[in-house]
């Protein structure tokens, strides 16, 4: 089993990272380098052809590729420690949760990315600066919306440390990369970030 990683600010790999160092488990790890743009080369997009991070490679020589099936799949792999449920409400609450940090938080901080910052102004693609700078706002709606929650809960799934956190975490660790940072208000999703930059996954 090989684990195709990028370092930071990756926000992708870095779930993976974070997942396995949670569950103990040691990753065979090759880094692909996306500021060399080695995630489009041609020996890479044999593996995803996608071009994109994270990837992992089976030992059968088939490739799971997408965060949050790797992470499944290692879940499956090393149920102990569970980190997206064991009981039906858990499972549930904690998907919920996945998916509102995937896509009220990172799919605007994603826009701000694509369309705004300087690091992806040369991409082959088309850029609509305005539309970018929209959605700062979602991204604080999202930032809000976590807050809120953090207000009522220890985790944002729960009581317990989830794949919802390792989401959102990685989320917020890119949006201060591109200069989005928590508002100093947002007194519960401060405190959530202090203590889940203090885990030792966090370092992954």
């Amino acid at each position: 089993m090989i684990f195709y990683n990028s370092p930071n600010p990756a926000p992708n790999p870095q779930r993976v990272r974070i997942f396995a160092a949670e569950k103990g488990i040691d990753l065979p790890t090759e880094d692909i380098s996306i500021m060399a743009r080695e995630q489009k080369s041609p020996e890479f997009l044999k593996i995803n052809s996608r071009g994109q991070t994270p990837a992992l490679k089976l030992d059968d020589g088939s490739v799971l590729t997408e965060s949050v099936a790797i992470c499944r799949y290692l879940e499956a792999l090393h149920p102990e420690n569970p980190l997206f449920g064991e009981t039906p409400k858990e499972i549930g609450v904690i998907d919920m949760w996945m998916r509102r940090a995937e896509m009220l938080v990172m799919e605007p901080v994603g826009k701000v990315w694509v369309h705004t910052h300087p690091l992806t102004a040369k991409l082959p693609i088309q850029h609509f600066p305005e539309y970018g700078k929209s959605n700062r706002g979602r991204t604080f709606d999202g930032f809000s919306m976590c807050d809120e929650r953090l207000g009522e809960t220890d985790f944002l799934a729960g009581s317990q440390f989830t794949m919802a956190d390792i989401i959102l975490f990685s989320t917020v660790e890119f949006a201060k990369f591109i200069g989005i940072s928590i508002p100093k208000e947002l007194d519960h999703l401060l405190d959530w970030h202090a203590r889940i930059s203090a885990r030792p996954s966090a370092n992954a």
